[in-house]
């Protein structure tokens, strides 16, 4: 189980992230057509504000390892559920 001040920074950075979404790719398109003021504006966001800055989480105790980006949980998790036959389609393999 991840701290809960880690999860929820995350979660600020994602909200943060959705916030400032349109500005910053308006502002990227700006500095690609060679706005150098547009780059004096992405500057002045939010470090956190940036989509690079958010870390791929479990959805059910916050792991930040071993994330399995199909299901949105850890992989430790998703042994767990998988073994109990709670996710849908997948079954424990044996040969």
């Amino acid at each position: 189980m991840a701290k809960k001040s880690m999860i929820a920074r995350d979660v600020k950075r994602a909200a943060l992230c959705d916030k400032y979404a349109e500005k910053r790719a308006e502002l990227k398109e700006r500095v690609k057509k060679g706005d150098m003021e547009a780059v004096f504006e992405l500057n002045k966001l939010p470090k956190n504000s940036s989509a690079v800055r958010k870390k791929n989480r479990c959805q059910l105790d916050g792991r930040p390892r071993g994330y399995m980006r199909e299901f949105g949980i850890s992989r430790v998790k998703f042994r767990q559920l998988a073994g109990a036959g709670l996710i849908p389609g997948v079954k424990k393999s044996s040969w």
